[in-house]
């Protein structure tokens, strides 16, 4: 008797304890601390988010404060009174030489020390009378000129310039606008455009002047740095197209393109706008810098935590150790039994519950084993009948038929065919009983064919023919007998086509497995027949000999082995038989 272990993948019951009782500790630890951890980490990062903002809003607030000294700047030339009266004085030669000397020149170079950056300082000029005084640049960046950088010209030079058509109307005191205009964007430059006006008209406010104030974009912004956040922010200025004039920070944009929407979707946004300019100061702050600062509270949060669920974690599983110790003996026992062994037995003291299991697991053991060994033996013997039982409906069928043909041979005197054909059948029948034995060797099988086969041929005489290809490497091999025999028997009795039939025996090993094949040329089966032999209801009433010996195999070795038939109609039939490659002439039954 063979038994298969099955293995078992379970948590032990002390483990169950355990965690049973870690379980309802560990719960209330857990939320405290996923409670502290949230309150925590919330606060700081909303206190990260506001130190962020702040440091953003303060970088607007330095760019503000160079728009507005830039804009006071040109308030020393717009509300200059007396530079007004010089600038209407339409008069030629001395008069308007001794004005731009004396006057205007003075009070440009007052302007320009004012400033805190370096700028250049361009005023247009209606009056015509007064020179024009301007560098030669060269196509070269103005701001990198030495010196003070002013230059005069006459407004003729730029009235029909889009910029300044297109220049607001005035409202007095108020009215300036920061443009890119000429070669500002090619230098990375931005301009400050202002009117200078005459108020003396009573009417209305009339232009005298333009004033346009260049300086740097990098002066202008040189308070945005991306390191004052952290590390892999990004900050950038943007024009009211939302297009990039200036970036801070290792980012893979170029000017004058715009943020996709894609690409910012992991960082956290902070947008200020710059009013004066009509920009928008926006920082990417990447979401890990924004978690960095809460790393470490939650980092003691978990530490705390798992410390906790240590220590309850290790007086649990003493706790469940100290109660699970009977628990796992028993196990162990149980364990044995599925392993086919009875006698293993366990004792304990005392007078409690495992004691009474440790009793009634002891003498089940002892009344399982006693009658897995009264099943064991009564199968066996049951299929011992059952393989005896076919067997011997086989061999009355055989003998019946055989001793016709001798009666007829006595009937007609031939007395030398009689003689073979009795010891060809005694050869048979002593195969055939092989001292009792179900599993005899092939070679034995093959044997017994033979002896079958010449009983056959002094009957038919040369109207069969039968070829043996067997491969010799099976003969070690053992077999239930009788499984070829019947189906020469049905070839001889049901498929001659003629006055001849030829019948082929095959026999080879294919891996673990060997197959008989026994072939004839005969007429074949009609295929209602042959569907009707491996229906479950209707083959009870026909290929008697088939299911005998189908179901002797199956009973012996198994469902997966058994008999197979292929049959054409004028062209024969093949028989396949499968049975396994075993070689124990005495094996027993399959296992139970």
């Amino acid at each position: 008797m063979t038994i298969h272990k099955k293995e078992h993948r379970y948590i032990p019951f002390g483990i169950k304890l355990m965690l049973t009782y870690s379980l309802f500790i560990i719960i209330p630890v857990l939320l405290v601390g996923y409670a502290a951890n949230v309150i925590f980490t919330n606060s700081i990062q909303e206190r990260t988010r506001e130190i962020n903002h702040g440091t953003l809003e303060q970088m607007k607030d330095n760019i503000n404060y160079k728009l507005e000294d830039m804009s006071r700047i040109s308030g020393m030339l717009y509300f200059d009174s007396n530079l007004a009266s010089y600038l209407r004085r339409y008069e030629e030669g001395w008069v308007s030489y001794e004005a731009t000397t004396k006057q205007l020149l003075p009070r440009i170079l007052t302007t320009i020390d004012a400033a805190n950056n370096k700028m250049r300082l361009v005023i247009y000029l209606h009056n015509n009378t007064l020179p024009e005084i301007y560098h030669n640049y060269k196509d070269t960046d103005p701001l990198n000129a030495e010196g003070p950088l002013f230059d005069l010209y006459h407004i003729e030079r730029i009235k029909d310039k889009p910029w300044y058509l297109d220049y607001p109307t005035e409202r007095y005191g108020e009215t300036m606008q920061w443009k890119q205009i000429e070669g500002d964007a090619k230098f990375g430059h931005i301009s400050l455009l202002r009117r200078l006006v005459d108020m003396n008209d009573s009417t209305a406010v009339k232009e005298i002047g333009f004033v346009r104030i260049s300086l740097r974009l990098t002066d202008l912004l040189e308070s945005v740095d991306s390191e004052k956040i952290g590390k892999g922010t990004k900050i950038f200025a943007m024009d009211e197209n939302r297009k990039i004039m200036f970036s801070s920070g290792d980012t893979d944009y170029k000017l004058g393109e715009t943020l996709s929407e894609e690409k910012i979707s992991n960082y956290w946004v902070i947008d200020e706008k710059i009013p004066q300019l009509n920009w928008h100061l926006i920082a990417l702050v990447p979401t890990d810098i924004m978690e960095k600062a809460t790393n470490e509270v939650r980092l003691w949060t978990i530490l705390i935590c798992l410390a906790c669920y240590i220590v309850f974690s290790f007086a649990g599983l003493f706790i469940s150790r100290f109660y699970s110790r009977k628990v796992s003996k028993i196990v162990r026992v149980l364990d044995s039994f599925q392993e086919g062994n009875f006698q293993k037995s366990i004792n304990f003291k005392g007078n409690d519950e495992f004691t009474r299991i440790s009793i009634a697991l002891n003498e089940m053991g002892q009344n399982i084993d006693e009658l897995i060994q009264e099943v064991y033996m009564t199968n066996i013997k049951k299929k011992e009948a059952e393989l005896e039982s076919l067997q011997a409906q086989i061999n009355p069928h055989f003998l019946y038929n055989t001793l016709s043909s001798i009666s007829r041979l006595a009937k007609f005197g031939e007395v030398d065919k009689l003689q073979r054909m009795v010891l060809d059948l005694a050869k048979f029948y002593r195969l055939s009983l092989n001292e009792g034995r179900t599993v005899i060797p092939i070679r034995n099988e093959l044997e017994q064919v033979s002896a079958y086969i010449n009983i056959q041929k002094t009957k038919f005489a040369d109207g069969m023919q039968v070829l043996f290809d067997v491969d010799p490497d099976i003969l070690k091999f053992t077999t239930v007998k009788l499984i070829l025999q019947p189906f020469i028997e049905n070839a001889l009795e049901h498929a001659w086509y003629g006055e001849r039939i030829n019948i082929r025996i095959v026999g080879k090993l294919e891996g673990e497995l060997i197959t008989f094949q026994v072939i004839d040329d005969g007429v074949g089966i009609h295929p209602e027949m042959l569907r009707q032999l491996f229906d479950p209801v209707e083959s009870l009433n026909v290929g008697y000999g088939i299911r005998n010996v189908d179901g002797r195999i199956k009973l012996h070795f198994g469902a997966e082995y058994g008999v197979m038939i292929v049959s054409k109609r004028g062209m024969g039939t093949s028989v396949i038989i499968t049975i396994p490659a075993k070689t124990s002439v005495n094996q027993q039954e399959r296992p139970i």
